[in-house]
């Protein structure tokens, strides 16, 4: 699963431990099984997923039973709590908030910022259960997907321009 319609805000003062972001995830355009994501994960992942499958995992995730994407169209992730680990690596506890539940999950993260741009990237293992959903499954358990999923990001931001007018 993806999404390339990240929107938000984030906010960097000097000292990191009073940073904060605001991020909001469009459900309805998550994908999934993009062959070069798939390719990126490794050899447990074929690259190639028929059409036919790709659609019916995607309605499947966008269901009442999953996402719910009807009802409930973002996922929102909300910084609780930002801690310096290392030189560019930050720990944040982020809030987020699938459906009408809100989790609280720390987040490690390897920053690189510029005077124009933050790039924030970071990978994770999290459970569908830490998040109150139930991953799809069919036939008495025969198919499923794992309750543990690996989840690697790397988000790319620059100022709004009405930020970018603004002394600093």
């Amino acid at each position: 699963m993806a999404s390339h319609d990240l929107t938000g805000t984030v906010y960097i003062p000097e000292d990191l431990t009073h940073a904060s972001f605001e991020l909001h995830v469009p459900v309805e355009k998550l994908t999934v099984d993009e062959a070069e994501l798939r390719a990126q994960a490794g050899p447990d992942f074929p690259a190639e997923v028929p059409d036919s499958a790709k659609e019916g995992t995607r309605r499947n995730m966008l269901s009442e039973a999953l996402l719910d994407a009807g009802h409930y169209p973002e996922i929102v992730l909300k910084s609780e709590h930002v801690d310096v680990a290392a030189p560019n690596d930050l720990l944040a506890q982020v809030q987020i908030t699938i459906k009408d539940r809100t989790h609280s999950i720390t987040v490690p993260l390897h920053y690189e910022l510029t005077a124009d741009s933050l790039t924030a990237s970071g990978e994770l293992s999290l459970k569908h259960s830490e998040l109150g959903l139930t991953p799809f499954s069919v036939m008495m358990g025969a198919i499923q997907v794992q309750d543990e999923m690996k989840i690697r990001f790397r988000i790319h931001c620059t100022p709004s321009s009405a930020d970018s007018s603004r002394a600093p």
